[in-house]
């Protein structure tokens, strides 16, 4: 088992609710206050997870600055406003910096007991499958 220190705990704790009010304020058709309050908790509870110093060189490495511009872009456009514009920027912008980890992700879900069934089910495996290699062509991951 994985041991966490506190401040890794707090950032667990933090990046869960931010994603929890990023899907609410979704629901809730692009709530303004919802979507802020979830990007500045999933933001900070990043930073706790991975710390500070990591954050920032995750962020700021020169190949991931467009996919950074993005995404920060798209929280400061919720900040100030406009939900819908905002939000489809950080989409973007969180696919272009974490589209190397989908695959592995992917492979890691379909090993869990009960997702894992759901995903290697016949006709959601393929598309599954065909997902994972289009974002590993995106990525630059030839396999």
């Amino acid at each position: 088992m994985i041991s966490l220190t506190d401040s890794q705990k707090i950032g667990m704790g933090l990046t869960g609710f931010g994603v929890f009010f990023l899907f609410f304020g979704m629901i809730l058709f692009f709530d303004k206050a919802l979507l802020a309050i979830g990007n500045i908790l999933f933001v900070a509870g990043l930073s706790f997870v991975i710390g500070l110093e990591r954050t920032f060189r995750f962020f700021f490495q020169r190949h991931k600055m467009k996919a950074t511009g993005f995404f920060l872009g798209g929280v400061f456009v919720v900040l100030i406003g406009w939900p819908i514009v905002g939000v489809v920027l950080e989409v973007y912008g969180f696919f272009l910096l974490f589209r190397g980890f989908f695959p592995v992700a992917v492979g890691f879900i379909r090993r869990v007991p009960i997702l894992g069934s759901l995903l290697n089910l016949p006709g959601i495996s393929g598309l599954v499958d065909k997902v994972v290699l289009l974002v590993r062509r995106l990525a630059g991951q030839h396999f």
